[in-house]
């Protein structure tokens, strides 16, 4: 999906959840056509325009959206606004890149995080023998719904994804753009280690992935830059570092109306526990403190 402006995104989104709920109506799956507008839908992440009564420009938007959601389906879309940012294709084709020089080429595929489902929309062909090994996890109810309208075969659970239930060492790999905040998650197995939200996004991960899988997460630059090391010496207790990017700050303003700053992390599960002193645990100080 190529980048537009605001306008474009609202009016492409207002035509994926049409199809959506006709389909729903009609109680069936999308043809291949309407799977194209489904597409183009791309969540709410930098629009809040949209839902701002206040903002003249965008009164006949927030008309729309008020009569074609349900009040829950509203709230969820309004909260998205600031975690639903779409992960451009140059950098999903990257990430399979390196995943395909690290040896992957098929299994079982977990996207916590998944939106409507870019990263399995991009995934090479080679990864594509096993479409029932693909799992989504997305908390907003419409972009599931799309999700699961896209990749028909695919198992999308539509919660949070601290309320699903999914077995320990079962994906080969883990993929996705984690959700950023200084807020946490519920989840009475991972309570006591108090992480924000893409912290507990990897911990989770690091669980579900089986010996050897692969873990490769946009996450915020919070993740490596962060004081202290607690969650690094977590996450390198129990997985090997096998690199690390840091992508140009105007990576996201299209999608995020804003710039921010990113990294994606490639990880490999060990075999046993392992704590080890490794340089990327710690950070030092810059020039000005």
């Amino acid at each position: 999906v190529e980048e537009v402006n605001k306008k474009e995104r609202f009016h492409r989104n207002y035509a994926a959840i049409t199809v959506l709920k006709k389909c729903q109506e009609e109680n069936r799956f999308a043809t291949p056509d309407e799977q194209i507008i489904l597409s183009k839908y791309v969540g709410w992440g930098g629009i809040p325009e949209a839902f701002d009564e206040r903002a003249d420009s965008w009164r006949t938007e927030y008309g729309m959206l008020k009569n074609i959601l349900s009040p829950e389906e509203y709230a969820s879309a309004r909260e998205s606004t600031l975690t639903a940012f779409y992960t451009p294709p140059t950098v999903i084709n990257a990430v399979y890149k390196v995943m395909k020089q690290l040896g992957f080429r098929e299994g079982n595929i977990l996207e916590p995080s998944m939106g409507v489902g870019a990263f399995f929309g991009c995934r090479p062909e080679q990864f594509d023998t096993n479409p029932t090994g693909l799992y989504g996890v997305e908390l907003d109810h419409i972009s599931a719904r799309i999700a699961g309208q896209l990749y028909q075969s695919a198992h999308i659970y539509a919660c949070g994804y601290e309320k699903t239930a999914l077995p320990d060492s079962f994906f080969d790999c883990a993929v996705g753009n984690v959700p950023f905040g200084s807020f946490g998650v519920h989840d009475t197995r991972y309570d006591r280690e108090h992480w924000l939200i893409h912290d507990y996004f990897f911990g989770k991960a690091l669980d579900k992935v089986r010996t050897g899988g692969i873990i490769a997460f946009i996450t915020s630059s919070g993740t490596l830059d962060k004081a202290s090391g607690n969650v690094r010496r977590y996450i390198a207790q129990r997985c090997e570092l096998i690199g690390a990017v840091r992508l140009p700050s105007d990576t996201f303003r299209q999608s995020a109306g804003t710039e921010v700053t990113s990294d994606i992390l490639f990880l490999q599960k060990r075999e046993r526990m392992a704590d080890r002193d490794e340089p990327w645990l710690h950070v030092g100080k810059t020039g000005d403190g």
